[in-house]
């Protein structure tokens, strides 16, 4: 054992890194995390926008494909990263979500997530640094192998309301920001983290957007986690929501049994008789409500004899209330 130590403290101080590396647990997947995210975008490239020519989704490779041969795709992975409260389709190998709860980052809402044609979109993944996006400041220039690993890096990737990553479509920090402005010191650094771990730009008007971001929270630093650091969303176990969930309906069924085991209300007192109704006559007319008061039909409700639109200044059905 001895040998062996020796041997690893001899090849570090031989290539010159301090002894101890060799055990460090300090991030190395090239984001820059836990550095202060501004000295991160001070070291990123400033350029112009490269033309978008020759962008296709298919240059980032097919989407959402298993990268990390885990035997569950890549949006199914985020789902199950980001939401709490999760159901899985049967026989999916607890891989498929099937519902569950988002609390979204770009919005600070939470969102009920149901898997459906219909539904599903509620709840969307998003590329912080959006594919478009990387395309015209660098990632052209990656291999083919490199840009769909870009695609599916959980850490460029965030489950979010379906409608917030929308109206972001490809937009940098220059043009979109989340409207949860709680979160946008987060989202800013994660974007330099990706750019940082795939030496891709940021044009000058991105730059000056990010840095006016970050002097609100000088000691905001480059993420080093996959998921959304959020105190105000804890996980629940799919046990603990059936609890809440039992819960819930107990409470709701004992308030139905006190309102149907309440003492009947006293029955209101008889109404007066009603003035006689005319003759129901489909040729009644009415010149206004006042004459169809004064003939005691009012209200007239639409089917009944002198019902006509005029009358019926809402249009709710009910003409001379």
């Amino acid at each position: 054992m001895m040998v062996v130590l020796s041997g690893l403290l001899a090849a570090s101080l031989a290539i010159g890194l301090p002894v101890g590396s060799a055990y460090a647990d300090e991030p190395t997947d090239g984001t820059g995390a836990g550095t202060s995210a501004t000295e991160v975008l001070d070291s990123l490239e400033v350029k112009g926008r490269a033309p978008k020519t020759g962008y296709k989704r298919t240059q980032f490779g097919k989407a959402w494909a298993d990268v990390d041969h885990n035997g569950c795709d890549t949006r199914n992975d985020i789902l199950n990263r980001d939401l709490t409260g999760v159901r899985h389709k049967w026989r999916t190998h607890n891989c498929v979500v099937k519902s569950g709860k988002l609390h979204d980052p770009y919005t600070g809402k939470d969102i009920k997530f149901k898997k459906g044609k219909k539904t599903s979109t509620a709840v969307q993944i998003d590329h912080v640094v959006a594919l478009s996006d990387a395309w015209q400041k660098g990632a052209q220039k990656l291999s083919e192998e490199r840009r769909t690993a870009l695609a599916n890096d959980p850490y460029n990737l965030l489950a979010v309301q379906g409608l917030a990553n929308q109206k972001k479509s490809d937009g940098d920090a220059a043009t979109w920001l989340p409207s949860n402005k709680g979160f946008r010191c987060e989202y800013v650094a994660r974007q330099i983290g990706v750019k940082h771990k795939y030496s891709l730009w940021v044009t000058q008007a991105e730059k000056e957007a990010m840095a006016k971001v970050l002097s609100s929270c000088p000691t905001q630093t480059v993420p080093d986690y996959t998921g959304v650091k959020d105190s105000t969303a804890e996980k629940t176990t799919e046990s603990e929501q059936t609890e809440q969930t039992q819960t819930e309906q107990s409470a709701e069924q004992a308030q139905q049994t006190q309102q149907t085991t309440q003492a009947p209300a006293p029955e209101p007192a008889p109404a007066p008789a009603p003035a006689p109704q005319p003759a129901p006559q489909q040729d009644v007319y009415y010149q206004n409500c006042t004459a169809a008061r004064a003939a005691g039909a009012a209200p007239i409700y639409q089917g009944q004899p002198g019902y006509r639109s005029q009358l019926d200044r809402d249009h709710d059905g009910v003409a001379c209330e």
